[in-house]
């Protein structure tokens, strides 16, 4: 029997997607007022460069820690329950960071929501599981990326918008107690929308990946099923597996590889062998986390350092000659820079 054309899983990558969202757009809306954050939490001026590097480092190290370990355990208990931990721990943690009222506080919020995120390589993995077909994988691989950079669009806009809002929407925010105390909370807690969102739809719609437990009953998406059948106007019924086969059963019944528990299934198969270190870094393999790491860091250092950058003003050289920038903007779309 001649295989059809392989097609991607448009809705569960459009599921993946809207979990995906939140992350790039909380990750990003710090960089426009950390810097006025840390200045805040009683930073001298001078050191507030400092700290602000810290404060956006400390994520990404502790990330770092505990990255191969949030793998480790969703091989164990499954892609989506770990995914959902993260967006959670995420958004609990961001929460936080916006109500700090010290320096320390807010760098342990950031390292807590690294340490309590590894959806990074949790996200990708769901990907390739997913599409295993090769031909489709250089598409499937370039939507997360891409979800990624729409998010960062709006993040720091966001973040941006919504800082300090007693004093930059006075008309709305300024006679509201709390968002003078904690000035930089709303991002955190609007960002927080997005996070519930993806939170609930990948609870309910999200399925699993991972071959040893992509069989189990999931209550989740039979809850999503329920819902779905509710919104339509109809009743869906419960996909069980049935607990005999008689001569009539199809051999490859389509209900039979839903989300339900399937007792038998793939029992005589044994586990697949662990590749050790050795194998997993392979030459190959450190080429490729060299050149990531390059990138990465080229562009968070210079989304850290700008914002630090635009917050000072300009001043002058002091006398000393040749202290200057290594551009000077005369004029631009008709307009004298003094205009």
């Amino acid at each position: 029997m001649k295989r059809g054309t392989p097609k991607l899983p448009v809705q569960q990558f459009v599921i993946l997607s809207i979990c995906r969202f939140a992350e790039p757009v909380i990750f990003t809306s710090v960089f426009p007022y950390l810097p006025e954050m840390i200045r805040s939490l009683g930073v001298p001026k001078k050191e507030v460069s400092k700290w602000v590097g810290f404060t956006s480092a400390i994520f990404s190290i502790c990330q770092c820690l505990t990255a191969v370990s949030w793998g480790n355990l969703s091989d164990r208990i499954g892609r989506k329950p770990i995914i959902l931990i993260g967006l959670f721990v995420t958004m609990t943690f961001s929460i936080i960071f916006g109500l700090s009222k010290s320096l320390p506080m807010a760098i342990l919020a950031r390292a807590c929501i690294g340490l309590g995120n590894g959806n990074v390589g949790i996200i990708r993995t769901v990907v390739a599981e997913l599409v295993p077909e090769k031909e489709l994988q250089p598409r499937a691989f370039s939507l997360m990326p891409l979800v990624w950079t729409i998010g960062s669009i709006f993040g720091p806009a966001f973040g941006g918008a919504l800082a300090d809002p007693a004093k930059r929407h006075p008309e709305v925010f300024g006679h509201i107690e709390f968002f003078k105390k904690y000035p930089f909370a709303l991002p955190n807690m609007a960002a927080s929308v997005f996070f519930i969102i993806g939170i609930v739809t990948g609870f309910l719609f999200l399925r699993e990946t991972l071959e040893s437990r992509k069989y189990k009953r999931d209550y989740g998406l039979m809850l999503g099923d329920m819902l779905i059948g509710a919104c339509c106007g109809r009743r869906t019924k419960p996909k069980t597996a049935s607990p005999v086969d008689d001569e009539r059963t199809p051999l490859l019944n389509g209900d039979r590889t839903s989300h339900c528990e399937i007792p038998h299934q793939k029992k005589s198969e044994g586990k697949p062998a662990k590749l050790t270190w050795a194998e997993i870094l392979s030459p190959q393999s450190q080429l490729i986390l060299l050149e990531y790491a390059a990138l990465g860091l080229h562009s968070l250092a210079f989304d850290s350092v700008f914002p630090v950058f635009l917050n000072y003003p300009v001043e002058e050289s002091g006398g000393h000659i040749g202290m200057k920038l290594p551009f000077k903007f005369a004029r631009g779309f008709g307009i004298g820079p003094c205009s």
